[in-house]
């Protein structure tokens, strides 16, 4: 009997509903997060050059590839292999970009977490008056307090579930259309007052003025695995969305534009972040802490500090909530149309077997410390095994099928609106999937578990 979700699948209403959604799916922690410490602790300005050019040469492809995947099929991820290579085991790449998005949406929605905690303390003051060594401890303390996190896990996956519940287009669509720009206006306010600070000219020159003394194998490799984290490659979602982009829209420039924001917010991220960490003297290089203990204490030095205090976790916040968005829909898209449920109980199945991990994940960290396999707790586990293995694997699985297996004139003709559109770099895409993207992605994947260094 056929499942009737298939035929009322839904999708996208507008092109800026398409770059929203996927923009919000692309721009997340990794950029906001990851990208300054990452960026700091490889040299900044050369860096970023690097990383600007595996965006362009194979990140753009990457995601393209799997809009055509999507839109080939209108399918979710499992569902898009399974009717493109029917009777192959390539249905496997979109379990295994199911079952990613699960292990993300796991172990990210702790960090969430945080970002609402630090929210409620921005707005409640509650940095102010401690020494650096007291904003570390109280750091520390909440993580230690797992109960305190869980709570705010929670809130922030019952605020993804219930935008997710109500569907692509009134849900999905509607709230990218509204956080997005949110999201553009708190970055542009703290680059405009990171920029005013004594000293801001250091951290402008450490991020664009490349210094390629510092470039070495190890910074390539770094560069090229933040691209693909950054642009959400190989877990699912963008062959989900591209499942809901019209027939009539442009593939091409919808994913050129998409990685172009995703790539201009992770710039404004650092143009945000490395005035403001040298004009106070801090380590660029700082890892994580960067975010939660050492921007705490530049804001307490800053006039009008409590706002752009305010600013900053907010933007955090938005952008966790763009990105859970679009990998909870990875596994409702998938229960809805291969087991047939309602997108009411598929997003609430989904979200609370999500969540029952997620709390596991943060309970890890502090309450229940018993929770470590060979060194590691849950929450790193799951952040090795998406991050270092399920991610980069994925991304590899996706390229060979779309150069390898898929029909180049399917591909062309999906990429070209049936030969609507003019392609006069398809031979190039074609080059670049199957032969430059899956060498660099194998070298990434190697790089990440510690076979090459």
């Amino acid at each position: 009997m056929a499942n009737p979700n298939l035929s009322d699948r839904g999708g996208f209403g507008s092109k800026f509903g398409i770059i929203a959604a996927a923009a919000g799916s692309a721009i997340g922690l990794g950029n906001i997060w990851r990208f300054p410490y990452v960026a700091g602790q490889n040299g900044g300005g050369a860096f970023l050059l690097i990383n600007l050019a595996c965006i362009v040469l194979i990140g753009i492809s990457l995601m393209l590839s799997e809009f055509v995947i999507g839109r080939r099929a209108q399918r979710n991820a499992y569902g898009s292999f399974k009717k493109i290579a029917p009777g192959t085991p390539w249905y496997l790449v979109g379990f295994m970009g199911v079952v990613a998005a699960f292990v993300i949406l796991s172990f990210y929605s702790t960090v969430a977490g945080w970002t609402m905690e630090y929210v409620y303390q921005s707005f409640a003051n509650g940095f102010a008056g401690k020494s650096p060594d007291g904003l570390k401890f109280m750091f520390e303390e909440f993580m230690g307090d797992s109960w305190r996190a869980v709570i705010w896990q929670v809130v922030f996956m019952i605020l993804t579930a219930g935008i997710v519940l109500a569907g692509v287009k009134k849900g999905i669509e509607k709230y990218a259309k509204l956080l997005m720009p949110i999201l553009l206006v708190l970055i542009l306010i703290l680059c405009i007052r990171a920029i005013t600070l004594p000293g801001a000219v250091d951290g402008l020159e450490f991020l664009f003025k490349p210094d390629f003394s510092k470039v070495n194998g190890r910074v390539i490799l770094e560069a090229l695995g933040q691209a693909f984290f950054s642009l959400s490659i190989g877990m699912g979602a963008l062959i989900t969305y591209g499942s809901y982009i019209s027939k009539k829209d442009n593939l091409t420039s919808s994913a050129v534009i998409v990685s172009f924001a995703d790539t201009l917010i992770a710039i404004l991220a650092g143009v945000a972040i490395f005035p403001a960490v040298f004009a106070f003297g801090i380590n660029p290089a700082e890892g994580p802490e960067l975010v939660f203990i050492t921007l705490p204490n530049i804001f307490l030095q800053m006039p009008g500090g409590y706002y752009f205090s305010i600013f900053f976790f907010v933007l955090l916040a938005v952008a966790a909530l763009t990105s859970s968005i679009s990998v909870l829909e990875v596994v409702v898209a998938y229960f809805v149309e291969e087991t047939g449920l309602s997108r009411k109980n598929a997003t609430w199945i989904a979200a609370v077997s999500i969540t029952a991990i997620g709390v596991l994940c943060t309970l890890s960290q502090g309450l229940v410390p018993w929770l470590n396999i060979g060194g590691m707790n849950l929450f790193d586990i799951m952040d090795f095994s998406s991050a270092k293995i399920l991610l980069p694997f994925g991304g590899f699985l996706i390229v060979l099928f779309i150069g390898w297996v898929m029909k180049p004139a399917d591909v062309r003709a999906e990429i070209s609106n049936d030969g609507k559109l003019k392609l006069p770099l398809f031979k190039v895409y074609l080059i670049i999937v199957r032969f430059v993207a899956p060498v660099a992605i194998a070298l990434v994947f190697l790089y990440s578990i510690g076979v090459i260094g």
